[in-house]
């Protein structure tokens, strides 16, 4: 079916369409050691929903390490370095129905797709080229620039609007997450929200936070693009 108007569709990248059984927590505890010597799991970190650059503060004032560009560069490069050797095939897979949903999106002519993460975009496409994602991707806002996930949809929708030439409105996108701040993001930027439950909230918690719509997983492609069409 073709959309009646553009649609412009959002996706984050963990939890939503795949999951890296906690590769880049492993990789960013490896890069403290190896940039710092300081040896922490880095447990007791809130990764969902964050960006990498909110996840960089909560490391730096743990460890009383500078709050500065070059603290930053130095251990983020070293992220980059380890994160595609904490990535396994056995915990680093697209979640059920995404292919085939990201491979009908790219098909639909009145419809653009882009990334809303707070991946830096080198772990962003780290990750998603493992799982053979990225190149459907022409561009994305992602969590180099900001701290605050709500400060990335503004931006998403400019990057948008510059690839596709199409001066899209927060109210023909859809942001698609598995967390709050992903729901939280997109009310910030007046957009529709799909909650999807396959990250490590399920679906009654996430509706508690009044998306658009809300799905358990995205294997039933059906079900997703009813929701997407406004059937």
């Amino acid at each position: 079916m073709t959309l009646p108007s553009p649609v412009l569709l959002l996706w984050d990248i963990d939890g939503t369409l795949m999951v890296s059984g906690s590769a880049g927590r492993r990789a960013l505890s490896a890069a403290l050691q190896s940039t710092f010597g300081i040896d922490d799991p880095l447990d007791d970190i809130d990764y969902g929903g964050r960006t990498d650059r909110w996840i960089l503060r909560q490391i730096l004032s743990k460890f009383a390490l500078p709050h500065d560009e070059a603290t930053a560069e130095r251990l983020f490069a070293n992220y980059f370095r380890f994160l595609p050797a904490a990535l396994s095939p056995t915990t680093t897979y697209a979640l059920p129905g995404v292919q085939a949903l990201i491979r009908e999106a790219h098909a639909r002519s009145q419809l653009t797709q882009g990334l809303l993460t707070g991946n830096m975009p080198q772990s962003a496409e780290i990750k998603m080229r493992y799982n053979g994602l990225w190149d459907y991707f022409a561009f994305g806002a992602f969590g180099d620039l900001h701290e605050r996930r709500n400060d990335l949809g503004p931006l998403a929708l400019q990057r948008a609007t510059q690839r596709s030439g199409i001066p899209f409105q927060p109210s023909q996108t859809w942001i698609i997450g598995d967390t709050p701040h992903d729901i939280e993001c997109g009310r910030a930027l007046g957009a529709k929200t799909l909650a999807v439950a396959t990250g490590s909230h399920d679906i009654d918690s996430l509706r508690c936070h009044s998306p658009t719509a809300a799905l358990g997983t995205l294997a039933d492609t059906a079900a997703f693009w009813r929701i997407i069409d406004g059937q």
